[in-house]
């Protein structure tokens, strides 16, 4: 029997790349064009899609300030996502690009016409990353104190999505008819207000945009929590998560598709991709040299528990790295992050728990070796779990031209031979190739 090819994606920030390296590209990456040629580079390598992460604040949480994060480029600066994925979309013709966007920080109009902008402008190759921001300094910047509970935040997210759906579909599919020989652009008796009236939101509509090639963008979304992953199942084409190992992943994609068919959804239409960083080696040996020079790195520790803080607003510069956090520590913010962190139980030091995660929280499973015996890992991985594929990323999100080359033209290739990703795109639309297998 053939072996099942996996879906593939990359997750990145909009942010300087491995500026302090011999191999990054300097830390200026802000005309794009180190990320476009990265796009057009993970399109060769016939990825699914590009995701960019954001953050609405400045970090302040790492040792009390913003000094850190300012001095070592820790989550700041970091550039709008929107622009650069209708750059990276536009530079490509197959890849799907997906910028992540708040429902706290968009008016659900404002979102929705970004939305449909986009697809339009990348041929229906758009995706939204859904998230609700779990960050107060973010709040801080939005008219308020503090963010509201999480449950609260979920509650106004389900509504939101209410809203964003009916814009969508606010204009019929064939509501553009370009009648020359009439005068008629639209049919206006196929143009709808959505007149929604709800407990957190007031929109009118109709949009003011004709319908997109994917009428809605391919929605993206990471919940962890018993809510988050109920959210997760309801609206997501693609959920992405971090797990610790390969049964927890398999637990986890399990308990997705038994909530989507509670919900009504036929799980075959979500595609869950596990975050993965892969260190890769000519050899074994050199592989693993490689990751042991860079957890032992001076900045390793230190970047990686102030990226956490900014996340779970917990200030990790207040324990001893060596030993086991003192409490089993709880948020408001992104708590599935935080208990995901922090193995409450196992006696592990903070270092070993910064180690265990890859820097910054990435790592399902490890993976460190050479092309060839990563891909067969992750084809014995895909096999144990049931589908549907792996999520890309680097330490603490920086990367450099080598490491996407080590991926796009040393990974890929083994996983192609190996019949365990695709070598061409089927189809134009970022859906049609996510529901491809």
């Amino acid at each position: 029997m053939a072996p099942k090819p996996m879906h593939l994606a990359w997750f990145m920030n909009f942010t300087p790349d491995e500026w302090r390296e011999p191999f990054g590209n300097g830390g200026t990456p802000w005309d794009g064009r180190f990320y476009i040629e990265m796009a057009q580079a993970l399109e060769r390598a016939c990825f699914d899609y590009i995701m960019i992460e954001d953050k609405l604040m400045v970090p302040e949480t790492y040792g009390g300030s913003r000094d850190f994060a300012l001095k070592n480029a820790m989550m700041v600066p970091k550039a709008d996502p929107a622009p650069l994925a209708t750059a990276m979309g536009m530079a490509t013709s197959r890849l799907g690009v997906v910028a992540t966007m708040s429902t706290m920080a968009y008016p659900p109009f404002l979102l929705a016409r970004l939305c449909s902008t986009i697809d339009s402008l990348t041929r229906g190759r758009f995706g939204w990353n859904i998230v609700t921001s779990a960050e107060d300094l973010a709040a801080q910047n939005f008219n308020l104190d503090v963010l509201p509970l999480r449950e609260t935040r979920y509650e106004m997210a389900d509504e939101y999505m209410d809203v964003v759906r009916k814009l969508f579909d606010s204009w019929d599919k064939d509501a553009v008819v370009l009648d020359r020989a009439k005068g008629v652009y639209a049919d206006p008796t196929k143009v709808h207000t959505i007149d929604h009236a709800g407990k957190f939101f007031k929109v009118r509509g109709p949009l003011n945009t004709v319908p997109s090639p994917q009428g809605r963008p391919v929605f993206v979304q990471a919940g962890a929590s018993p809510r988050g992953r109920d959210f997760a199942a309801i609206h997501a084409d693609s959920i992405i998560s971090v797990a610790s190992g390969v049964s927890a992943m398999k637990a986890f994609r399990d308990d997705i598709r038994a909530r989507a068919e509670k919900f009504g959804r036929n799980p075959d239409e979500i595609k869950v991709l596990f975050c993965i960083t892969p260190t890769l080696g000519e050899t074994e040996a050199e592989a693993y040299d490689k990751y042991n020079r860079m957890v032992s790195s001076d900045y390793f520790i230190t970047d990686t528990l102030s990226s956490i803080s900014a996340i779970t607003e917990i200030d990790f510069s207040k324990f001893d790295v060596d030993k086991p956090l003192p409490e089993k520590l709880v948020t408001n913010g992104e708590s599935g992050t935080l208990d995901k962190f922090q193995q409450w139980g196992s006696g592990k030091t903070l270092r070993e728990l910064v180690v265990d995660g890859g820097g910054g929280l990435v790592s399902s499973v490890e993976l460190i070796g050479t092309p060839d015996q990563v891909a067969d890992k992750m084809g014995e991985v895909m096999s144990y779990v049931g589908g549907d594929g792996f999520l890309l990323t680097t330490p603490v999100l920086r990367v450099s031209r080598r490491y996407i080359t080590e991926i796009t033209d040393g990974l890929v290739p083994a996983l192609q031979r190996r019949g365990l990703a695709r070598t061409e795109y089927k189809h134009e639309l970022l859906r049609d190739n996510l529901m491809e297998f």
